[in-house]
């Protein structure tokens, strides 16, 4: 599946609980949604799938290991060009980083911050020049 990695695009919905599992169900039974198990290696987090076109829609995560300290929230992802330029950014703001900067692969990196409205968000750094 081909990443939209322009800047300012929301790319990503998922939400991290302490039961993964419980919350998975009640979205494939409210949405319709499939889903499909990513190993974490001792448990699972999961893709939620369109069923009309097998597309990966969002994702819902068990609030374990690296995800502990992740707010119980849908959380949306956004492009940025730079994440530490961002990130100096956020502070300077108001905001605050909770989780991260992470790694995600080789070249991308991403964090979760706070505004100062309270509200949570991703912001995802393909780290592409």
């Amino acid at each position: 599946m081909e990443q939209d990695k322009t800047i300012g695009a929301i790319t990503w919905m998922d939400i991290t609980v302490p039961e993964a599992d419980g919350l998975r169900d009640f979205y494939k039974n409210v949405v319709g949604w499939n889903t499909m198990d990513i190993s974490m290696g001792d448990y699972n987090d999961y893709c939620m799938v369109s069923p009309s076109d097998n597309v990966v829609r969002s994702g819902v995560c068990h609030a374990a290991g690296a995800n502990a300290g992740m707010p119980a929230a849908w959380i949306m992802y956004i492009n940025v060009a730079n994440l530490d330029e961002s990130i100096a950014k956020v502070i300077a703001g108001g905001g605050e980083v909770v989780n991260g900067p992470r790694k995600m692969g080789e070249k991308a990196r991403y964090c979760i911050i706070k505004d100062p409205a309270g509200a949570f968000c991703g912001l995802f750094d393909h780290g592409e020049e």
